[in-house]
């Protein structure tokens, strides 16, 4: 799956109309819907906010997908914007752009453009990145053997998260969900007899 690399916002003026459009990474409904809240209130003098949203469950497979005109005529604002967030396959964003009318009227053409191209403009500004499922896994060894270890972990195809020293010294180590198998020949071979890792369950990394 494909999410925006950060928050961003951008304007742009067609027209004498200002589209300002807002996008977030969200991981559910809720937030997604505090957000928009959050850009109406920041413009209560915008003569639209339209939203779109892409949400998917990497465990599932499940996409939620919504859009909204905000008074703009059906089709023009809301329902292109989503368009745009599928053609570049995103999940995990809503989009809002806030439009404060300039007097000239667009026509429905104009309007679909307008809208599409600001959210393109501000996909373009904040970037992406793919969310990879992994699992968190957690390989506890003694403090005599966690130096050797952790060289090795740091110089292997894992990502090492966490280390955490106590009576043992624990790793917390992303493995993709497709390796958990390779992962455990890995370690049985630079580890020795003896030590396995547990699996603390489902991680997304977000990379380039």
């Amino acid at each position: 799956m494909r999410v925006i690399a950060h928050d961003g916002e951008h304007e742009i003026d067609i027209q004498r109309s200002l589209f300002r459009c807002t996008v977030a990474r969200v991981a559910d409904v809720d937030e997604a819907s505090a957000m928009i809240a959050r850009v109406r209130k920041a413009g209560p003098d915008a003569t639209h906010h339209c939203v779109a949203l892409r949400i998917g469950d990497p465990d599932t497979g499940a996409l939620t997908a919504r859009s909204n005109d905000d008074g703009e005529p059906s089709g023009t604002a809301g329902v292109p914007m989503l368009e745009v967030l599928t053609r570049r396959d995103l999940t995990d964003v809503v989009a809002v752009v806030s439009r404060w009318f300039g007097g000239t009227k667009l026509g429905a053409g104009g309007l679909v453009r307008a809208y599409s191209a600001a959210l393109s403009a501000t996909l373009d500004i904040v970037g992406e990145l793919r969310r990879v499922r992994h699992r968190a896994m957690l390989v506890a060894v003694p403090h005599d053997r966690a130096g050797r270890l952790e060289h090795d972990l740091r110089h292997s195809p894992y990502r090492l998260r966490d280390v955490d020293y106590a009576s043992d010294v624990t790793f917390t180590v992303a493995v993709p969900t497709a390796e958990v198998d390779s992962f455990a020949a890995w370690l049985a071979e630079h580890s020795g007899a003896g030590v396995e890792a547990v699996d603390a369950g489902p991680v997304d990394l977000y990379l380039p």
